[in-house]
């Protein structure tokens, strides 16, 4: 291996001015090439010199020994600039050289070549010089060992060259910088343990990245492969192919082997870094743990145990519910590094050594011991507080039930119907029944809330040593208190609703007389209604007036009973009005009208009936005259009942309190009285029959004389019968129209 003294980078600006190069080009003794172009410019001896002794470094001492064979193009130079470089060669590097070939100028130099022959110079020089011109140069070098300045087929980038000297230089550097480091680093392990102290980590960081280290090492020795390769390949001089230099031949084994060795050297020192990680994870697992156990058994369990109240409202069970949802989430916080610590536990449990294993399953189990336990606590602590609101919130609810059912019972009732009243006892009943069940269900959640505090997790490892502590007595005894108070407000109110509900009973029946009384009123003045409008006829003959007369006694027993049980339900209703200490509402109003219709229809029931005695006597007498022979005394009776009879229909009925009123309309009244006088008119023809018998012997025409009189006289009676009828008719109609009106006023 090589021994660089000079860096690349020390040089850099000179060595890319390309003073001279080694293209990796070989003469026919197998020494290396090197090349000095000179140009135009004036060319520092001193960067020359520079770049020189650079480039004689790079080869090995086996490749010196065989010579360097130099090229100095002097076709763009001066003469004395060539002759100066050549004898700076003598200084620089007298014992590597071995053959010196000046390009020179075509026919430029021909007369000053006498004045100075550098073959006599040969022995003080220490290597021979050559004059030649480019295109004779293949005489002493192979074609493909020149580059295409002198016409050779080798190819050569300077840049390139130096790029990949500079990336060699700097994997060189780096990667025995970083061998040292890492030797001494993995050195360090093997004479002392690695302890806990955390400063050690500082010494496990390398100045440079092993792993852009060996990136570079990779990409350079491919590089390095590939270019041998196609050297190796290709080295007939008519392929064009690039002699790899020496240099590069020497730097692939020596890149190699640095490689293998930073491998060796990381592979260690990852191994040596992964055992201290993990001892520091398992330090700072241990440590993390200590610290979710501490916190958990600690300022967590303390927050728990100082917070066991439930409230004694819904607002105060709200306030507590927040609290606890703020110790949750600081639980959560560590819950949070719980999970995390898991995690890292379980990944280093499928990798680890048995004593590893042994520390991490006992943290383990430990950590979820602690927070298993404090996740039942903080669990249980929610559902007691759950449970409490509801029992709270249900509290209230019943408690305003009762307050609005005794509201409700401590109100007056003045409805203003039975509906009504039906209304309200259907309301009442449905509050008791809510009530009631807001009552069950106050138990129930009371008594959920009793088993969530009864069933609490233990504090510690031995459940049976611990005792309930006061503050949960005291919620025990709220509980119980509670339930025990709604009981007793519950059964005040029942016993007030069985009172309420027997006087809204006595209030429906009161309601429900007062309307059966009105109704009986009404049907009495339907009944009434019927008598004076429909009641009319007086039959045709005795048989249909005896019949009339039987069914007008049954109608009045038909308002007889309506009477009565008018007259009962107002008495019915004034017992009512004592129970339930109030005035009397209906025998104030209704007691009048029932009294006063019965009286009208008393009145005019007692003028039916005489009418249709009357009817009957007329009736039965005229039908006796007809069938038998009888007096004139009897035909006079049958003719004054008869006329009794008109006279009775024409006139109206006169009520109690003066007004009057007719059967009928004039109309029917006009038939009935037509019928009557049909009767009396065969009654007449009877007694004419009769004055016929008797005035046998009499003059015939005094006879005739007589009765057309007699006729013509019966005749302007009925005519003047008939017009009183028709005024009667019309004041009767008259005092129809003012009976209604006072009937709608009354």
């Amino acid at each position: 291996m090589s021994n660089v003294t000079m860096e690349a980078t020390t040089i850099l600006p000179v060595l890319k001015k390309k003073l001279a190069f080694l293209s990796g080009g070989k003469d026919r003794r197998s020494g290396l090439i090197l090349t000095i172009p000179l140009c135009s410019d004036q060319t520092s001896m001193e960067e020359l010199s520079a770049t020189l002794d650079y480039l004689l470094s790079i080869p090995s001492e086996k490749c010196k020994a065989r010579g360097f064979t130099v090229i100095v193009d002097g076709r763009k130079s001066q003469w004395n600039i060539v002759k100066t470089v050549v004898l700076m060669l003598q200084n620089v590097i007298p014992a590597e050289v071995s053959l010196v070939c000046v390009v020179k100028p075509d026919e430029f130099w021909d007369k000053k070549v006498t004045h100075f022959c550098f073959w006599k110079e040969k022995d003080r020089l220490g290597f021979e010089v050559i004059l030649v011109s480019a295109n004779k140069l293949t005489r002493y070098i192979e074609p493909c060992q020149l580059t295409d300045d002198f016409g050779g087929s080798l190819d050569y980038d300077h840049n390139d060259w130096l790029n990949k000297r500079l990336v060699f230089e700097k994997f060189t550097k780096e990667s025995t910088s970083l061998l040292d480091e890492l030797s001494i680093i993995n050195d360090s392990d093997k004479s002392s343990s690695v302890d806990k102290d955390k400063s050690a980590d500082c010494a496990l960081l390398p100045s440079f990245d092993p792993e852009t280290v060996l990136q570079t090492g990779h990409e350079l020795l491919s590089e390095l492969q590939q270019r041998r390769f196609n050297g190796s390949e290709g080295g007939g001089a008519g392929q064009g192919a690039w002699c790899p230099m020496e240099e590069e031949l020497l730097a692939q084994p020596q890149v190699m082997k640095l490689l293998d060795s930073l491998r060796e050297q990381y592979t260690r020192y990852q191994e040596l870094c992964r055992q201290r990680n993990k001892r520091t994870q398992l330090d700072e697992i241990h440590t993390k743990v200590m610290q979710v156990v501490t916190w958990l058994q600690g300022p967590g369990s303390e927050l728990l145990k100082t917070h066991q109240a439930i409230g004694d409202s819904i607002r105060a069970a709200q306030a507590l519910q927040q609290k606890h949802e703020e110790i949750e989430s600081q639980h959560s916080e560590w819950f949070a590094v719980y999970v995390e610590l898991n995690q890292q536990i379980a990944a280093l449990l499928s990798g680890g050594e048995e004593e590893e294993v042994t520390e991490l399953k006992a943290l383990q189990q430990q950590l979820s011991d602690v927070c298993y336990r404090q996740a039942a606590h903080l669990e249980s602590r929610q559902n007691v507080l759950q449970a409490a609101q509801a029992f709270h919130s249900t509290t209230q609810e019943l408690s305003q039930q009762l307050d609005g059912l005794l509201g409700m019972l401590c109100a007056d009732v003045a409805p203003a119907d039975g509906a009504s009243i039906q209304q309200n006892l259907k309301l009442l009943e449905e509050k008791l029944q809510t009530v009631e069940a807001g009552l069950s269900s106050l138990r129930q959640k009371g008594g959920l809330v009793l088993e969530q505090m009864c069933s609490q997790p233990s504090w510690s490892l031995e459940p049976e040593t611990e005792s309930p502590t006061g503050e949960q007595q005291d919620n025990v005894q709220h509980i119980q208190a509670v339930m025990e108070e709604m009981q007793l407000r519950k059964q005040r109110c029942e016993d007030m609703v069985d009172v309420r509900r027997l006087k809204m009973l006595q209030m429906v029946q009161l309601f429900k007389c007062e309307e059966d009384a009105l109704q009986a009123v009404e049907w009495l003045s339907e009944l009434l209604d019927a008598l004076l409008k429909t009641h009319i006829r007086l039959g045709d003959d005795s048989q249909e007036t005896r019949t009339m007369l039987d069914k007008h006694r049954k109608f009045v027993d038909v308002a007889q009973s309506t009477y009565d049980y008018g007259r009962q339900l107002l008495q019915a209703t004034v017992v009512l009005c004592q129970s339930l200490r109030c005035t009397t509402r209906s025998s104030g109003e209704t007691l009048p009208r029932l009294n006063r219709v019965w009286k009208q229809f008393s009145v005019s029931a007692e003028e039916r009936q005489q009418r249709l005695e009357l009817a009957l006597n007329f009736h039965t007498a005229a039908e006796r005259v007809r069938q038998e022979c009888v007096e004139a005394e009897s035909l006079d009776e049958v003719d004054s009942s008869g006329k009794t009879l008109l006279d009775r229909l024409t006139m109206p009925i006169i009520f109690p309190d003066g007004s009057e009123q007719y059967f009928g309309s004039p109309s029917d009244t006009a038939a009935a009285v037509e019928g009557v006088r049909e009767r009396l008119l065969l009654v007449e023809e009877r007694r004419l029959q009769l004055q016929e018998a008797r005035l046998h012997n009499d003059d015939e025409e005094e006879v005739l004389k007589g009765q057309e009189a007699r006729l013509d006289v019966i005749g302007e009676e009925l005519s003047e019968k008939e017009e009183q009828d028709e005024e009667e008719e019309e004041e009767v109609g008259q005092q129809d129209e003012e009976s209604e009106r006072a009937t709608q006023d009354c």
